[in-house]
């Protein structure tokens, strides 16, 4: 298993790049929004990736985070989604996008990606919205390319407009409190992403109470 590639772009195309890793050429493809994060031909670049091998056909996906990874590999795990669907979502959405969007169940988020359909888009909340509380708390990790290429650190594109970040343990932490009161892991998730969407620099118990508030039953 290829789980990571440092090296330099040799050159880069709608929906692939080519890393030279010591004289080895690897055709990587990546979503919209991660070719739009990666730096220029000629430069070093470090990508997480997943490598796809089928009778006739072996790939590598290139990621910019782990948790962009992770998501990658659980949306393919869903039936009807393949590598690319799943990096349309990617690209669409972003993971921090992907994680929200399932642990709030909206669906019309994800059918906003290029050819994703609405009883695809529904499969995908269904079936991932209890997984989503474990790769939110992987959010912020960042591919470092060190090496002989040198360094370079893969950030978010800049197409993307900058929010506030909590910090990821604050959200994990908020999780696994709720799930000590009893909550199930789907309600934990959407409320913790729905305060952490209304509150980006809440700390984790200003984060807990604002989700209980939106966990507490209505009338």
């Amino acid at each position: 298993m290829i789980g990571k590639i440092t090296g330099r772009i040799e050159y880069r195309a709608p929906d692939h790049v080519l890393i030279d890793v010591r004289g080895v050429g690897y055709l990587v493809y990546c979503s919209e929004r991660t070719l739009a994060a990666l730096p220029g031909v000629g430069e070093a670049v470090a990508l997480f990736t997943d490598l796809v091998v089928r009778e006739d056909l072996m790939q590598l996906f290139g990621f910019t985070t782990l948790a962009e990874k992770e998501w990658h590999r659980l949306l393919t795990s869903v039936q009807g989604v393949g590598a690319k669907a799943s990096l349309a979502i990617l690209g669409a959405l972003g993971p921090d996008g992907v994680s929200r969007a399932i642990a709030l169940g909206d669906w019309n988020a994800v059918k906003a990606a290029k050819g994703i359909g609405p009883k695809i888009a529904q499969r995908v909340v269904l079936d991932l919205k209890d997984k989503a509380p474990g790769v939110m708390a992987m959010g912020g990790t960042l591919a470092v390319a060190t090496g002989d290429a040198g360094a370079a650190v893969i950030e978010t594109p800049a197409t993307a407009a900058p929010a506030p970040q909590m910090s990821p343990s604050a959200q994990a932490d908020a999780l696994s409190a709720l799930g000590n009161l009893g909550y199930g892991p789907g309600d934990a998730a959407g409320a913790v992403a729905q305060a952490a969407g209304e509150a980006p620099e809440a700390d984790t118990p200003a984060l807990i109470r604002a989700a209980l508030k939106l966990l507490a039953p209505k009338g």
